[in-house]
């Protein structure tokens, strides 16, 4: 069963139960490799690099990555405060449209954006696709850079992905982890179901709603929505499983709101 939480004037989409999390298989596959062991009656000798020993990344390069795909994608990402609660979304395209949760915007007489630079702008809703939980809103007077928007196919299980967003309204907040499954059925309940969420161990907060959950090479791959509920803690959020919306479906919907609201 799915349950919104208002608690500390946020609003953030959670889900209960293991068992209601999961509506498809997963098939783990795994491969090994051998090699050879030095002989005992031969000295060992140095040996030069192949194409196969290709040294990984260094710590210091990684986090200058993690550095450098916050700053670029952070701009694009603002906080929404409605009457109702608080969210965040991300800007979609050069006329300030903003793509979003529908379950961040529903509801709400007014919402107001906050910008990464503090700046804050009045929006119109240009449309909701409730059985997405999706919507668009649009900036009056603002047009920031958008984010660019991956291909969500090429997503993988073990990429790193980096969530950015509001939660309890701190700005531009970040968390990272992992692609932990592709492909995931999730209900919302309310007659909501995504159909090929992007599973993560990124801490999914609330105010994160609608935010980005973006890649290494600084695109956004889906838009964090749900983070599942531990019965066996009290009904606590459970640690390391979030679900986002990938970005091909998210791309798809926010375009055609778009066009149907004359965009």
């Amino acid at each position: 069963m799915i349950t919104t939480s208002g608690a500390g004037g946020t609003r953030a989409r959670t889900l209960a139960g293991a068992a209601a999390v999961v509506a498809a298989a997963v098939a783990i596959a795994s491969c090994g490799g051998t090699g050879k062991a030095a002989g005992t009656d031969a000295p060992t000798a140095p040996t030069s690099a192949t194409a196969d020993s290709t040294p990984a990344p260094s710590a210091t390069s990684l986090q200058d990555r993690f550095v450098a795909v916050i700053g670029r994608v952070s701009p694009a990402v603002v906080e929404i405060r409605t009457d109702a609660g608080l969210g965040s979304g991300v800007v979609f395209d050069g006329r300030g449209d903003v793509v979003t949760n529908a379950h961040v915007v529903a509801g709400a007489r007014t919402a107001t954006v906050r910008l990464h630079d503090g700046h804050r702008v009045r929006t119109s809703l240009v449309g909701v696709s409730r059985n997405d939980d999706l919507a668009v809103i649009r900036m009056a007077g603002a047009s920031p850079s958008p984010a660019r928007f991956a291909d969500s196919t090429g997503v993988r299980v073990g990429d790193l992905a980096i969530a950015i967003g509001n939660p309890l309204g701190l700005a531009s907040s970040v968390t990272q982890g992992i692609v932990s499954s592709v492909g995931r059925q999730v209900s919302e309940g309310n007659g909501v179901t995504l159909e090929s969420a992007i599973q993560t161990s990124a801490d999914i907060n609330p105010g994160n709603s609608g935010g980005a959950l973006v890649d290494l090479d600084g695109a956004v791959i889906g838009i964090p929505t749900l983070t599942a509920l531990d019965p066996d803690l009290g009904g606590a959020q459970a640690p390391g499983i979030g679900f986002a919306i990938d970005s091909n479906h998210v791309t798809q919907v926010a375009k055609q709101i778009i066009a149907s609201h004359g965009g």
